[in-house]
């Protein structure tokens, strides 16, 4: 293969010359940070869109996602930087490139969810009701967002023959994303790796999560309710596939996986969140969910 090319062979899918940037008047723009801010746009737009349906001001989410997307990338390179600190270390201005990647989706989340909460108490807003809305753009955008990682050649699992199993170059990918067990896989006067290409599994199981999240937004019993089956959903999801992924990033000083354990909390949290409010609904001790 050369260095540029990407294969799913078992789909008889073969590109050749895919390329990381692209350049306009001189200055070269990643196809990384293009896609994810593709993503985010698309997110907006659904999110103040589902907040119409729904009977609310849709300028509210224009305005909060002015402060929600600057804080997300910001708590989301800080989650990669903390967990992969014995790299950056050394060399601290390299923490301010994103050309190559090294965002961090949970860290992203963590942030948005504060800020909804900050930014909802300054403008009396109820967080629940904006939230349920706000996820629906949240995971539209990290399914967008992943497909960054396929232009980068990252985010990929260890190796694979089934179906869907993707072939890259070496010499293409990150020395420290490849263990022993993919170059084990790797034949004599091979120049490729062939893995599972977990972005893809993610950005699927992103886009299934959001559909029966619309599916269910109208019966839902009360407000937050969708943002729990948001954290339960993508939780699920991603508790799964990080177990495969090559590039995880571990609690300092031990081998957990921090994404796979944070994404463990969240469904316990979710489906636990969940049962209880129900339960409180059913004693009259909080009102249900009412469609205007």
């Amino acid at each position: 293969m050369n260095v540029t090319d990407i294969a799913f062979p078992h789909l008889g899918i073969y590109l050749e010359d895919v390329p990381r940037s692209f350049s306009v008047f001189g200055f070269d723009i990643a196809f990384y940070g293009l896609i994810i801010g593709i993503g985010i746009l698309a997110g907006m737009m659904l999110a103040a869109h589902d907040g119409k349906v729904m009977g609310q001001d849709p300028d509210i989410y224009w305005d909060f996602a002015l402060y929600a997307v600057i804080f997300s990338v910001i708590g989301a390179r800080l989650y990669y930087v903390i967990f992969e600190w014995d790299f950056y270390k050394n060399d601290l201005l390299s923490i301010f490139n994103l050309r190559n990647g090294g965002l961090a989706i949970y860290g992203g989340v963590i942030a948005a969810f504060a800020t909804l909460f900050v930014y909802c108490r300054v403008k009396k807003l109820n967080p629940f009701q904006i939230g349920d809305s706000g996820v629906m753009g949240l995971i539209l955008g990290q399914a967008i967002g992943r497909w960054g990682n396929f232009m980068n050649r990252e985010v990929f699992g260890e190796y694979s023959d089934g179906l869907f199993a993707m072939r890259l170059p070496i010499d293409a990918v990150r020395s420290r994303d490849i263990t022993e067990n993919l170059m084990s896989h790797v034949g004599a006067g091979e120049n490729f790796i062939q893995v599972h290409p977990t972005f893809l599994y993610e950005s699927a199981w992103n886009l299934l999560v959001l559909f029966l999240m619309l599916l269910y937004r109208k019966h839902k019993r009360f407000q937050g309710e969708i943002c729990l089956l948001y954290l339960g959903g993508y939780g699920l999801g991603r508790f799964v596939i990080e177990g495969i992924r090559t590039d995880t990033l571990f609690l300092p000083g031990t081998r957990i996986p921090v994404s796979q354990l944070l994404s463990l909390i969240l469904v316990v949290f979710a489906a636990a969140a969940d049962v209880t409010v129900r339960i409180l609904i059913r004693k009259g001790k909080l009102q249900a969910y009412k469609p205007a």
